[in-house]
């Protein structure tokens, strides 16, 4: 296969991370029985340095709440609550996060004019089929104003739907305060099919300055929905119809004021859709789209070299089906296959993949009965397959100052297996070629961490993965919470990276709930 032979590079010495547990997320989870992904403790998902040098962080949990961190006393505050299903005291009604793997409240970004404006935006998902409003209830959030909050008519996806991806606009009057006052706006709301990839993350251009082109211009990651692996004709092209949203990378500006002289009105009337997007003057196309044919883009990472500000690339880490797990770098109006390529193949209708075809050229898909031309498709920088992992948990240029070792690298890692790996990100962009056989090399990456909970205490130990040290902490943390528990673990170590306003890494666990420093990176040498 041709991402197998290409995967083998020369072999470097395993870079070992030093990880050191930093904070301990409330019991969110329904490890003591239930249906809501039973097993985990805390569904932790994202973690963002608030901007500016309050030095706080806010961190999401899946099942509903939006934290504040205090980095000095690793101390939780519920900032926002979504979770209003059933009766509890959230937000949302119709908010789920019961079963599926990313679901409720999914992820959150900042504006980048927050300091002035008091700005950031929110994804959660909502359940179509559960009775309530679709107004916020703020009973649990007293200083919120509901004035003139009105929800919007969600773009059609073709196809059954079971849930929408909701995206909105908050302005906190008191960024100051630990607790949200102000006002929210609905802006989006995307149909989707089933309770797998939803809209996954949110990201802006952070070289943008006022009166450039991409100021507070908002890149979306729009999974596809789990239609692309579908036996059904009506849905499984979706990733690649260019009426629909799902399996895209989007890019709009969500204040209607910004950018009025090159940009247009969106069909809901709440955000503006730059003119220089690249179907914008495409019959039957939706002009939000910046990338398409993507299956699950759930992390993006915008890298910006200190030494060079202009080389700049955004890239997405995308979760595959059977096969292949990647990094794409984004660029604008490419097709990068799915479903009808998987990494480096050709995906077949099993679901499993081949090789590509001799005329690697694949049809633009305006709707189900119209094309317009063909276009060859963009491939992965980077990849792995099954044999070594299963779910990319996400991947970022290390460009902070603590981990000199680590500095350049591009550090990536498993969900499923908690295995990480670096890459030169060099070679990562030499790979970006058009050329699908060239994939930067991966490297091993090991940890050493010291178990606060074993008894004697045997120190610092080498880990080969994640998952033993996520096994450890949920199984001290559960004991101590609940002895007669008896829902087994899940067969997962659920883990992703969070990063501090200096860039320095952390790695968040779901399944223990638990947020780590890495404090330290080195590589073995000779002799070592």
């Amino acid at each position: 296969m041709l991402g197998t032979a290409a995967l083998h590079g020369a072999r470097q010495a395993p870079l070992t991370l030093d990880v050191t547990d930093f904070a301990t997320l409330p019991v969110t989870g329904s490890y003591t029985g239930g249906t809501g992904n039973p097993g985990s403790l805390a569904r932790v998902n994202f973690m963002r340095p608030e901007p500016g040098t309050s030095g706080r962080i806010f961190v999401n949990d899946l099942n509903g709440p939006l934290y504040i961190l205090d980095p000095k006393t690793h101390a939780f505050t519920t900032y926002l609550d979504f979770n209003g299903r059933d009766q509890a005291p959230g937000l949302f009604d119709r908010f789920t996060f019961a079963s599926g793997f990313a679901n409720g409240l999914i992820t959150f970004q900042f504006d980048p004019d927050y300091l002035e404006n008091g700005r950031f935006y929110t994804i959660h998902l909502e359940d179509v089929a559960v009775p309530g409003s679709l107004v916020p209830d703020k009973t649990s959030v007293p200083g919120l104003d509901l004035t003139g909050y009105t929800p919007t008519a969600p773009v059609t996806t073709p196809g059954r739907i079971l849930r929408e991806a909701v995206l909105i606009e908050w302005t906190d009057t008191n960024i100051a305060d630990a607790v949200f006052e102000g006002t929210a706006r609905e802006i989006l709301r995307i149909q989707l099919n089933t309770q797998i990839h939803p809209t996954g993350d949110l990201i802006l251009n952070p070289t943008a300055r006022p009166g450039d082109a991409d100021w507070r211009v908002l890149y979306i990651a729009a999974g596809d929905g789990g239609s692309g692996e579908q036996k059904s004709p009506d849905i499984r092209h979706n990733p690649q119809r260019l009426d629909t949203l799902v399996g895209k990378i989007l890019r709009i500006i969500p204040e209607l004021s910004e950018h009025t002289s090159t940009s247009t009105v969106s069909a809901n009337g709440r955000y503006r859709i730059p003119n220089d997007n690249p179907f914008v003057k495409t019959a039957g196309a939706h002009g939000e789209i910046w990338a398409y044919g993507l299956r699950n883009p759930h992390r993006l990472t915008w890298d910006v070299d200190p030494a060079r500000p202009s080389d700049n690339h955004l890239l997405a880490m995308v979760i595959g089906l059977h096969t292949w797990e990647a990094v794409d770098v984004i660029h604008k109006g490419a097709n990068y296959g799915y479903s009808e390529r998987e990494g480096n193949e050709q995906l077949l209708s099993t679901n499993l993949t081949g090789p590509l075809p001799a005329d690697d050229r694949i049809p633009v898909l305006i709707s189900d009965t119209v094309t317009h031309g063909t276009v060859t498709p963009t491939y992965p920088v980077l990849e792995y397959n099954h044999s070594q992992g299963f779910s990319i948990m996400g991947g970022f240029v290390y460009r902070g100052t603590q981990l000199p070792a680590l500095r350049g690298k591009f550090l990536l890692g498993d969900i499923l297996t908690g295995r990480l790996w670096y890459a030169n990100y060099a070679e990562m962009l030499a790979a970006d070629d058009g050329k699908a056989a060239t994939v930067a090399p991966l490297h091993e990456v090991q940890l050493r961490w010291n178990d606060p909970n074993d008894t004697p205490d045997a120190g610092l130990a080498t880990y080969p993965t994640m998952n033993p040290i996520v096994v450890a902490a949920y199984n001290a943390r559960r004991h101590a919470a609940a002895p007669d528990a008896t829902t087994p673990m899940p067969a997962r170590a659920d883990v992703r990276f969070g990063f501090d306003a200096q860039g320095e890494v952390y790695i968040l666990s779901k399944v223990d709930g638990m947020i780590r420093a890495v404090t330290g990176a080195s590589v073995a040498t000779a002799g070592n």
